[in-house]
């Protein structure tokens, strides 16, 4: 469960909802939002914190790390939906290369 709520806030990261310097909310008002608990959101919050996504401190909460490459965390997010779209596509029995050709079609 902390995995996907450390997903949820890479991808708000990524795609500009919350920008470097950006507060988070508490760990227990995110508890209370999302219907976990406290525990749950602490441990995505320390993920975070050590991937370097966002900074902690003590007395003021957490905020977007300022340093973030962007860039790779929006690589990360497009490769995490790649995969989904791979598994879908397998499960679909789309052969691969007609896989690359819808690929192709979007990024011209």
């Amino acid at each position: 469960m902390y995995q996907q709520i450390m997903e949820q806030i890479k991808q708000r990261i990524a795609v500009g909802d919350w920008p470097p310097n950006t507060p988070l909310p508490s760990i227990r008002e995110l508890a209370i939002e999302i219907k976990v608990s406290v525990i749950t959101v602490k441990r995505a919050y320390l993920e975070l914190e050590r991937e370097g996504a966002i900074i902690t401190q003590q007395g003021k909460g957490s905020r977007v790390n300022d340093t973030i490459d962007l860039k790779v965390l929006q690589k990360a997010e497009f490769l995490q939906h790649l995969e989904q779209a791979g598994r879908l596509a397998k499960s679909l029995d789309i052969p691969g290369d007609e896989v690359w050709l819808m690929l192709k079609r979007y990024m011209e």
